[in-house]
């Protein structure tokens, strides 16, 4: 006699939603860890979900051939708590080794970290079939009680302008593939607006395995307290094999699983750190020659834009450590040069006013608010734009950055706006007598848009007569496809002149000021002349003699090179190293 497993309908359509739930988060991780080491975001994402997609048929096909599937269902969910997370260890790990050289390394890490995408697609392509064989109650599916409820003639008449339609089919498969796509859709949601912003990668993928292995510890126990009966005689159904016993290895694991999980997830903040922390101080380490740098975490903190990473480095033949804070992967300030920084990009240029209280300043970033503290000196009125408010609220109460920024929060002429630059150039009708742009390095494509000819032409729009831009910006020398882009860009936007400059520091401590930060003052015709006699800055008196002319110059126009926009993206704007 043939007997067909027939399950509550809940609890089979509740672990589909949740296993959709687990696998699209699963991939999406994936996605931004291949970002976070490989970088093009674009690139990255759509592999992985082409991938994914692909994999999911592959599991599909290759589940014909599985036989019993209450058991099978179960080692699937039990295999994809162990692989998911796993996964993500794999991809971690594959790029937490710099110093180890050999041929062909960065093309078999690459290859190598794409496999879990597959492995954890594969795992899904069984799930919705073996779901579908344990629904095999087909009179009383939702949908047909939902047929009770919605107005199915309308329905009917509606799909029938485009399709030849019948009354509805109370298909299983139909209700499980639906549950399916909505289990997907608030695994994005979720993932995009919940687990990531809050949590991070490394947790995140911690409460995925959690999810799954928490799902084949229901589905077993309610196989197990006799919730699955056969249809000829309605005696406890276990399978193919029809000995629970066999399941004591899954169900051991499933609980080991649980329980380290669970373990993890409620000391979320220490793991994140931990592991977070131990890589990014070998990825630090790593851009300098071996043993030339030994750098320790002291803090990391996550906000929902960006990572925040404070940390000591101690580099040979230097007397003294120093501490650094990193954005992401971009280094945002050092004890050495954080002066020497803020003066280049906010003294050089507010040197070229006489009056500098009747000055309108723009700042779109600098949410540090150490750019403000040097305006302040000045006495200039400040509009601020930052879209990271949690980063500005840790400025105004880290003891660590209000060493530099003494407190410039509270000056009285300053208006703070905090979201998006682009967005608020878009609706105001304010105008500026210097726009300085303390924006983030194009690392990825989520900063493209700070460095496009739509955002440039905004920025040009909302300056005075006589205004001016000033940005940091890349050396040419050591990223020239960046440069040549960059400056198309800025010609693209209607800036037709820049005056280039350097700060200054003894970065090797050899008593001998090297140039550091470049910086570009923009302008279309007006080109006035810095003054650092005006300048309210110690460090600008105390090397002004490096600066012995300023030099307004035409931008350079690059042929064969598309400027970067919104529309039209040139990826070789975005400075992966």
């Amino acid at each position: 006699m043939v007997r067909r497993v027939v399950t509550d309908r809940r609890v089979t359509l509740g672990l589909t939603f949740v296993v959709a739930f687990c696998s699209i988060a699963y991939e999406l991780v994936y996605s931004e860890l291949l970002t976070v080491f490989y970088g093009g975001t674009v690139l990255r994402y759509s592999i992985t979900i082409g991938l994914y997609l692909f994999s999911l048929g592959v599991g599909a096909l290759l589940s014909t051939h599985l036989d019993d599937p209450v058991e099978n269902f179960l080692r699937t969910e039990v295999y994809l708590a162990v692989a998911g997370p796993a996964g993500a260890g794999i991809i971690i790990l594959l790029n937490s080794f710099p110093d180890v050289v050999f041929a062909g390394k960065p093309a078999i890490t690459l290859v190598a970290a794409h496999v879990p995408i597959l492995l954890v697609g594969v795992l899904s392509g069984f799930e919705i079939p073996l779901l579908n064989e344990l629904l095999a109650d087909r009179e009383q599916t939702i949908f047909a009680a939902l047929g009770r409820i919605y107005p199915r003639s309308v329905v009917r008449r509606v799909l029938g302008v485009c399709f030849d339609v019948s009354d509805a089919n109370h298909e299983s498969f139909s209700e499980v593939l639906g549950v399916d796509y909505l289990g997907s859709l608030a695994g994005t949601v979720v993932y995009a607006l919940v687990l990531f912003p809050a949590y991070g990668l490394v947790v995140t993928v911690l409460v995925l395995g959690l999810l799954n292995a928490l799902g084949a510890l229901t589905f077993a126990g309610w196989v197990l307290w006799g919730r699955s009966w056969t249809a000829s005689d309605s005696r406890t159904d276990f399978g193919a094999s029809g000995n629970p016993g066999s399941w004591r290895p899954l169900l051991v694991v499933g609980l080991l699983l649980t329980g380290a999980y669970a373990g993890l997830v409620v000391n979320a903040g220490a793991v994140d750190r931990a592991v977070t922390g131990a890589y990014i101080g070998d990825q630090i380490e790593s851009e300098y020659r071996p043993g030339q740098a030994e750098v320790a975490v002291e803090s990391f903190t996550r906000t929902p834009y960006q990572r925040v990473t404070r940390y000591e480095r101690t580099i040979t033949g230097r007397q003294k450590s120093e501490t650094c804070l990193r954005l992401d992967q971009a280094i945002q300030l050092c004890d050495s040069w954080v002066d020497s920084y803020h003066s280049g990009l906010v003294d050089v240029p507010m040197s070229t006013f006489e009056d500098p209280t009747s000055v309108d300043v723009l700042l779109v970033g600098g949410g540090d608010y150490i750019a403000v503290d040097h305006l302040e000196e000045y006495g200039v009125s400040i509009d601020q734009v930052d879209i990271d408010g949690t980063f500005m609220q840790m400025a105004r109460n880290h003891q660590y950055l209000g060493q530099f920024n003494d407190g410039a929060e509270t000056y009285d002429r300053l208006n703070t706006t905090v979201g998006d630059a682009f967005t608020y150039l878009r609706r105001t009708d304010d105008r500026y007598d210097l726009v300085i742009l303390d924006v983030p390095g194009v690392r990825s494509d989520d900063s493209m848009r700070l460095y496009s000819t739509e955002f440039y032409r905004l920025v040009k729009r909302h300056l005075t007569e006589d205004g001016i831009a000033v940005t940091w910006a890349y050396s040419p020398y050591f990223h020239g496809q960046h440069h040549k882009s960059f400056v198309n860009t800025l010609r693209a936007a209607g800036f037709d002149r820049h005056l280039p400059y350097s700060v200054y520091e003894d970065f090797d401590g050899d008593s001998e000021r090297e140039r550091g930060e470049r910086f570009y003052l923009l302008s279309d015709d007006t080109t006035p002349t810095p003054d650092l006699s005006r300048a309210r800055s110690a460090y600008l008196d105390a090397t002004a003699e490096q600066y012995d002319g300023w030099n307004w110059q035409f931008l350079t126009r690059y042929r064969g090179v598309d400027p970067n926009s919104v529309f039209n993206p040139n990826y070789d704007i975005i400075v992966e190293k």
